[in-house]
């Protein structure tokens, strides 16, 4: 196999067509299981930021302890709470894309709607506020709310 990271695309293609689970598994050992945890992450994002955690959960509107035990690995974030995170780091819809798969969750579909408006809103660099008027102006739950279809 080649020295340069193959892209996901490839990565699938090639597991399509294996024949030995075992060997793709072999060959493509470094590009397995490799992101970081998603404490991890978000805490050097803020250090190469030069934010502190506090101000990103207070800018994501996420409870302050609560928002904290993400930064510290006690909780796990749901989609929704990612995405408000997304938001309080001020991303574009790339960053919260890999901000998405950093947490192991599902990326924003433009297919759904309301993934589709969190999209807009990060496109148009909207804060949480704005994004949230705009979901509950539409009908569409707002982040952060309990869903039984997170």
């Amino acid at each position: 196999m080649p020295d340069t990271k193959p892209d996901t695309d490839t990565m699938l293609q090639r597991l399509l067509k294996t024949s030995s689970i075992s060997r793709f598994l072999q060959w493509h050992n470094t590009d397995i299981n490799r992101l970081p945890a998603f404490s991890e992450f978000v805490s050097n994002l803020c250090e190469e930021k030069g934010v502190t955690a506090e101000s990103i959960i207070k800018r994501a509107d996420i409870e302050r302890t609560y928002g904290h035990k993400f930064f510290n690995g006690m909780r796990t974030p749901s989609r929704d709470k990612v995405l408000q995170l997304a938001f309080g780091f001020e991303m574009n819809f790339d960053e919260a894309q890999k901000l998405l798969s950093i947490a192991r969750l599902s990326p924003l579909h433009p297919k759904v709607k309301r993934d589709a408006v969190i999209i807009f809103a990060l496109k148009e660099r909207f804060d949480i506020d704005d994004v949230q008027s705009m979901l509950n102006e539409m009908g569409i739950p707002v982040l952060g709310k309990e869903r039984s279809n997170e």
